[in-house]
């Protein structure tokens, strides 16, 4: 069965590593393969889908909105340094300018994606936290993921 165009809601396997306040909403294959990753990787200690809300001005309506990056994680890393990070998941044809094309509708997507991004790295850095955008390149290696 393909997942490639999945919505739907994913059942946590280890809750208590999960510390979000509802069941996760994956939006996207990718989300719901990211999610598997966190609930079983044992070295993610936490994970969270939807939990933050960052502040931004709209760049089209200059109106004050929220983005909600895909997910938190808190993980040991290979020296087993505590690590907490919010992630997006993204195709990388919507985080390169060079990818975006002539499409009017990718192109107004990257110039506000690049502005919720901004302030996504703003919010992350008075926190002591990582922002980070992960794109199929990151996600599959050699057809699995991590």
């Amino acid at each position: 069965m393909s997942r490639r165009f999945a919505q739907g809601k994913y059942t946590v396997v280890n809750p208590e590593k999960y510390v979000g306040n509802r069941q996760p909403t994956y939006r996207s294959s990718w989300e719901w393969q990211f999610m598997r990753f966190c609930d079983n990787n044992p070295n993610i200690i936490k994970w969270a889908s939807e939990a933050v809300s960052i502040p931004y001005k709209d760049p089209f309506t200059g109106r004050q909105t929220i983005y909600v990056p895909d997910f938190f994680i808190q993980y040991a890393d290979k020296n087993n340094k505590i690590q907490v990070e919010l992630i997006e998941v993204k195709p990388q044809n919507q985080t390169l300018q060079e990818k975006v094309g002539k499409n009017r509708n990718n192109q107004l997507q990257y110039a506000k994606n690049q502005v919720k991004w901004r302030a996504a790295y703003a919010w992350c850095a008075r926190q002591g936290i990582k922002f980070r955008i992960l794109t199929e390149q990151d996600l599959f290696h050699n057809g699995r993921v991590g």
